[in-house]
């Protein structure tokens, strides 16, 4: 599923697996690692800085509850992308002056995949989000290619999926219609 998620053009992707343990977590990454180098893509992995560096990933996530960014940029090698969620303007400014290169937001809509992920945060405070730091940040929560139209619609880069491609049918079709809208808006006139 990962493999024809790239095939169609998936830029990045995130290992998250809250319930593996670090063996396991890292036996993941490594094949994630060695299919992402394939198709050009960027690897990032959920919470574990640790794993993320013994599998050359790209980078890491962080959430609230994790290590501060500040103290992961200054033990991560330059280059490292950190990645950071969070839903507010003044807190993901915070986390880009301490050295976050992107902003995870949500969750936008309602989802079942994260089921600790409160209430959403519709379109308008995503908005907010986008619009008070210079780094990208990446909508999260119940993203269908419905409504990644109605992201792309914000000066948000990009979306971030659970449950619309891995449970598709042909996860690649959904991965190009969820692409769709972003490329469309960024193309040049």
């Amino acid at each position: 599923m990962v493999e024809e998620a790239l095939q169609a053009g998936a830029r990045a992707i995130q290992l998250r697996d809250k319930e593996a343990g670090a063996g396991d977590l890292l036996a993941t990454a490594r094949r994630l690692r060695i299919l992402t180098l394939r198709f050009g893509a960027l690897l990032i992995v959920n919470d574990r800085v640790d794993v993320a560096l013994a599998a050359a990933a790209d980078g890491s996530h962080l959430g609230p509850h994790d290590l501060p960014v500040a103290a992961v940029r200054s033990s991560v090698p330059r280059g490292f992308i950190l990645g950071y969620s969070c839903d507010d303007p003044a807190r993901a400014m915070r986390a880009v002056a301490a050295g976050t290169d992107y902003i995870g937001c949500g969750t936008v809509y309602r989802t079942g995949t994260k089921l600790d992920a409160g209430e959403a945060i519709g379109l308008e405070r995503l908005a907010r989000v986008a619009a008070a730091v210079a780094v990208p940040v990446i909508a999260i929560g119940g993203i269908t290619p419905e409504h990644a139209v109605e992201v792309a619609a914000t000066r948000t880069a990009g979306v971030a999926v659970v449950s619309a491609v891995m449970g598709a049918p042909d996860p690649g079709a959904t991965v190009r219609r969820l692409l769709a809208p972003f490329r469309e808006r960024d193309r040049p006139a």
